[in-house]
């Protein structure tokens, strides 16, 4: 089990277990939009939708995982959390759920499987979570500009190899950066992801910064700390 401030979450029959890309979308995540529905793609654990629970008011968080075991877990994680009113886990994969639509969401969030190259572990629930033909960048786009209320926000975290791609592809979707923040490490390593937050509207300056997770081993930054410490039991 994972102990948070406000939550707990168990993760044994999750392949994709609690880790720093997750609860980085889930505290850097933009609200400023008041959202009222909330949709998490790819939910895992439930991390990111609990974060979020945490974070907003809002009466509609609702979460979609492909695998069984993952989905179950979720599933429990919601109903064990204060919000359990609130969440609502949909056991499908995204070609199913965008197939009828019922709700538009002013926020939507996804940390994607991501590795795109050739390479295959001997576990395949794993490989499910991890790969990015499980659910191939456009196929999120596409889905999520169907899915996005006209002025909803969304949100993901990506390796940063991968942003210039993403955000062409959702720019022929028509969704424009809101804000993108680059993850490093220490100050002396590669920036190695992105969270972006894209909306419907094209605006010419938009916040990029960076975010440096530690000096030293467990010696947090300020920045860091200030994001995350009101899930951290330790920060």
């Amino acid at each position: 089990m994972f102990q948070f401030k406000q939550f707990s979450i168990e993760q044994d029959r999750c392949a994709m277990k609690v880790g720093t890309d997750g609860v980085l979308l889930g505290a850097w995540t933009p609200i400023e939009n008041n959202p009222f529905s909330i949709l998490d793609i790819g939910t895992g654990t439930g991390i990111i939708a609990l974060m979020l629970a945490q974070r907003s008011a809002s009466q509609q968080i609702d979460a979609l995982e492909i695998d069984e075991e993952a989905y179950e877990q979720a599933t429990d994680n919601f109903e064990n959390s204060p919000w359990n009113d609130r969440l609502f886990c949909f056991h499908a994969g995204l070609d199913e759920f965008v197939e009828e639509p019922e709700d538009e969401y002013d926020l939507i969030v996804s940390n994607p499987p991501f590795y795109g190259e050739d390479y295959k572990s001997e576990n395949g629930q794993r490989d499910l979570a991890r790969f990015q033909e499980a659910m191939p960048f456009e196929d999120l786009i596409e889905a999520v500009a169907l899915l996005l209320s006209e002025s909803g926000i969304f949100s993901v975290i990506i390796p940063f190899k991968e942003e210039e791609k993403f955000r062409a592809i959702a720019k022929e979707y028509e969704l424009y950066p809101l804000k993108i923040t680059r993850v490093k490490g220490t100050p002396i390593t590669e920036t190695k992801r992105s969270l972006l937050a894209f909306s419907r509207n094209e605006i010419t300056s938009f916040l990029i910064d960076e975010l440096i997770i530690e000096t030293a081993r467990h010696i947090y930054t300020p920045q860091y700390v200030e994001l995350t410490k009101d899930f951290y039991l330790k920060m």
